[in-house]
């Protein structure tokens, strides 16, 4: 018996049909599917223990206060860093815009902050604005024809440049590259720039250990690691976190406040405003929960198995185009076939009950880059079969009769 295997059971959505047809849910960096323990913890808030957090003497909130800060005490312990540098945000999206925020306020005309061609728009956007708003000078690590980070040119860049942001992803949501952000820091930290890698798509299938990396900043999303959506996280270094200026206002990150000043409390609580999203964060609890008790060797062995079952499949169909780093992959597949939209064929795929994702998956530059519209893209995890991978290939093939006609 495969240990891993069994624990599709666990997922109760990965047992419905769509239209009649099984579901082969192939969209796992789009969300990740949630374990009942998730489902149950959150329901068990609302049934049992609803109550504010940090605000209250009663029993319900004290109990509900302990509960969500033993829960930064797991992540911090997972990601091997301290519980005070971790900051609750409402995903990775928030995450960046809390530290580009903040840094665009130190840089100046000149200063050069340099990002990868591989990034997600939540990994761009937010640096546009930081050099727009400070006259900083946005430069970008190139790609090779397919979609590779060229990381030779990328250390050559940081080392000439001397940027004073270095930006990049750990794993790329469009292609699956695991890009060698070791190499990166390293050369980053000799120019004296401040880090930030975005671990959204990293974190379910690396484990990243935030003291080995020894980044300044990394940022993730529970609903990308088996949790609730609208939760995620900041990791900061804490000097250079609590350094960072204010974000948001509003009750919690105070210190004191009178109608002619205030005055704020340290990170991480600068940086959470109002009432957080406590069911959110408990839910994310029990994903980590149920991680740590996956022996991570054999997570990693039984989903690589799966992208190498995935990638010959795809790879035996004439016509079939595949983009991206093969060889270091979290588990993700972009591909086209031959002219065709890569709408059409998702429409098709869908339905034969297989969901995937079509598109430009949030990464326009990257495509462009490529020289393509859009693609279709696979996206592995440990709770997905090689009975799925069956059934998507059929069905890939299916839709490829009809419209060859």
């Amino acid at each position: 018996m495969n240990i891993i295997a069994e624990l599709r059971h666990d997922f109760p959505l990965l047992t419905r049909t769509v239209d009649g047809q099984p579901l082969i849910y192939l969209d796992s960096g789009a969300t990740s599917q949630k374990p009942q323990c998730v489902i149950d913890e959150i329901n068990d808030f609302y049934r049992k223990n609803n109550a504010n957090v940090h605000r209250g003497l009663h029993s319900l909130s004290e109990i509900t206060t302990s509960k969500y800060e033993q829960v930064r005490v797991k992540l911090a312990k997972y990601l091997a860093v301290s519980a005070q540098e971790i900051v609750w945000t409402s995903g990775a999206t928030e995450s960046i815009n809390i530290v580009a925020a903040g840094i665009a306020k130190s840089l100046s005309q000149g200063d050069i902050i340099l990002i990868s061609a591989l990034e997600h728009h939540a990994n761009i956007v937010p640096w546009q604005q930081a050099a727009k708003l400070s006259g900083a000078s946005l430069q970008v690590m190139p790609v090779d024809q397919q979609g590779v980070l060229d990381l030779a040119s990328a250390l050559d860049m940081i080392a000439q440049l001397q940027p004073k942001v270095v930006a990049c992803t750990h794993a790329s949501n469009t292609l699956g590259n695991i890009n060698d952000v070791e190499a990166i820091i390293k050369a980053a930290k000799k120019a004296d720039a401040v880090t930030v890698i975005d671990g959204a798509q990293a974190f379910l299938h690396l484990r990243p250990n935030l003291s080995h990396l020894d980044c300044d900043f990394y940022v993730g999303s529970a609903h990308k690691a088996l949790g609730p959506t609208g939760v995620g996280f900041l990791f900061g270094k804490y000097n250079k976190l609590n350094a960072l200026p204010i974000f948001k206002t509003g009750g919690e990150m105070i210190e004191t406040v009178t109608f002619s000043t205030t005055t704020y409390r340290n990170a991480p609580a600068k940086f959470e405003p109002g009432t957080p999203n406590i069911s959110g964060v408990l839910g994310f609890g029990a994903a980590l929960d149920y991680l740590d008790n996956i022996d991570y060797d054999r997570l990693q062995t039984y989903e690589q198995a799966l992208f190498r079952y995935c990638l010959d499949a795809l790879q035996n169909i004439e016509g079939i185009t595949i983009y991206g780093d093969t060889e270091n992959n979290i588990g993700t597949i972009s591909f086209n076939y031959r002219a065709e939209h890569h709408y059409d064929i998702a429409t098709l795929l869908n339905s034969y009950g297989v969901a995937l994702r079509s598109g430009h998956h949030c990464t326009q530059p990257l495509i462009s880059e490529l020289g393509i519209a859009g693609t279709l893209r696979v996206s592995l995890a440990f709770y997905n079969s090689h009975a799925d991978v069956d059934a998507f290939i059929s069905a890939l093939k299916s839709s490829i009769e009809l419209i060859e006609g």
